[in-house]
């Protein structure tokens, strides 16, 4: 049925508090290499529609919930704020740390990596010194999932954000840790993060997406992996933003010949949150393994939408996500797996698995097959189930509370995602995350 006007919001909601004038100020604070680029992202949000109640990419989606206006872009942080993760344990310190899209500190690159080229620098700092790449891989692959309005919009707001370049032949043996914080009430942040690894190259690079404030903010942030022909991104992102946060997150990933990408997305905060990902697999032999764990609580929605195209003859993708869920909060899972005609010998599995901790929780979940080849093993699935009554039976009949069994069941369950992790550090400091979530 084609949508009429009457399922979309009036003008002034599909531009919230990101009118005209706002965008002006924004602009005049803004380096001049992007002026042109943001004025053509500016006008793509302007024209676009919120999404409505008969777009397919926001079924099941509490649109209700997606209000933009009350929020304020370029926003100093109060006076005395720091980027608070004490709670995330990695023992290398971050390498930036950004508040409010502002870099706010930066820590000192190994000599032994700098003198090989690595680059962990900033996206105005590399539009100076690396304008072609920057050029070249900063949101070059177009949204499919449905969120190109607020894409554009991350576009034309975003103040600044990390770029992490890795040279040919370059193994990183220390994970980059960059930290995105926003403080205030009411504030508005645009994070993103850029990694290129050239071919042959190896990196592993963690954001860390915080804030402590009890009340709301807007966060809309992308990023970007590119792995040249052989190399290995290792990406985790752990989503800790306040529990009155909105939050859109855009993630693309492009693997080219042998390349290996993984990807893990820990999703512990927000009122509500979209994480949209895109994996691309663009020449034989690429690899992407996309993961995700989410604990949701109270009434708040956690909306995943996922899209794997295999664009060349044997690759290979593996989509595994987790979802524990408690009180009267909701899971949507929407995921696509397209092969094209040339993509024989395509080796493709989707996986969305569901932990129920409430009966009032709800759990949706799409998961979709496209294919347009005839050699090819394609598996996809959903499940969605309480906690075993057997194992519940066993630990309470040894004297341990429900609280603590249902604890040991949820690490249990996410065990299988985080195991794949080669880097223990970075299993314990997720682990540690997740605990400090349940222990709110």
């Amino acid at each position: 049925m084609a949508e009429t006007a009457s399922d979309r919001p009036v003008v002034a909601a599909a531009l919230g508090g990101f009118t005209p004038d706002v965008f002006a100020r924004h602009l005049e604070s803004a380096p001049s290499w992007w002026h042109e680029r943001k004025r053509a992202a500016y006008s793509r949000f302007e024209a676009l529609p919120m999404p409505g109640r008969t777009d397919e990419s926001w079924r099941f989606s509490n649109l209700s919930g997606i209000r933009i206006d009350g929020f304020t872009p370029d926003a100093a942080p109060p006076a005395g704020t720091a980027a608070a993760s004490a709670a995330f344990s990695l023992a290398a310190p971050p390498m930036l740390t950004f508040v409010n899209g502002r870099l706010a500190s930066r820590g000192e690159l190994p000599a032994h990596l700098a003198a090989k080229g690595v680059v962990v620098s900033t996206l105005s700092e590399a539009a100076a010194r690396s304008p072609e790449l920057l050029r070249e891989h900063f949101m070059a692959q177009p949204q499919k999932l449905g969120s190109a309005k607020f894409a554009a919009l991350h576009e034309a707001f975003i103040a600044d954000g990390a770029f992490v370049h890795v040279p040919r032949g370059v193994e990183v043996d220390m994970p980059i840790v960059l930290i995105h914080s926003a403080s205030g009430a009411g504030t508005a942040v645009f994070p993103h993060t850029l990694i290129i690894a050239e071919d042959n190259s190896k990196v592993t690079v963690v954001d860390h997406f915080h804030s402590n404030d009890t009340l709301g903010q807007f966060a809309c942030g992308a990023n970007d992996l590119y792995a040249g022909h052989g190399a290995r991104i290792t990406y985790a992102a752990a989503q800790c933003w306040s529990l009155e946060t909105l939050s859109f997150q855009f993630n693309s990933t492009v693997v080219r010949r042998d390349a290996r990408v993984q990807s893990l997305n820990l999703h512990l905060g927000a009122r509500q949150a979209r994480h949209e990902s895109l994996s691309q697999l663009q020449a034989p032999g690429g690899f992407s393994e996309m993961l995700a764990l989410t604990v949701a609580s109270g009434a708040r929605e956690f909306d995943q939408r996922t899209l794997q195209i295999h664009q060349a003859p044997n690759t290979k993708s593996d989509l595994l996500y987790k979802n524990v869920l408690l009180d009267r909060s909701r899971t949507i899972f929407s995921g696509l797996i397209i092969v094209d005609p040339d993509a024989q010998k395509t080796d493709a599995y989707q996986s969305n698995r569901n932990l129920m901790l409430s009966e009032d929780a709800e759990s949706n979940s799409l998961p979709g097959l496209e294919i347009q080849a005839n050699d090819v093993r394609c598996t996809h699935g959903a499940t969605s189930s309480p906690i075993d009554a057997d194992q519940a039976f066993y630990l309470k009949s040894r004297g341990i509370p429900e609280k603590a069994a249902n604890e040991l069941l949820i690490f249990g369950f996410f065990e299988e995602v985080l195991c794949r992790l080669e880097n223990e550090e970075l299993h314990a400091a997720l682990r540690d995350l997740v605990r400090t979530r349940l222990g709110r």
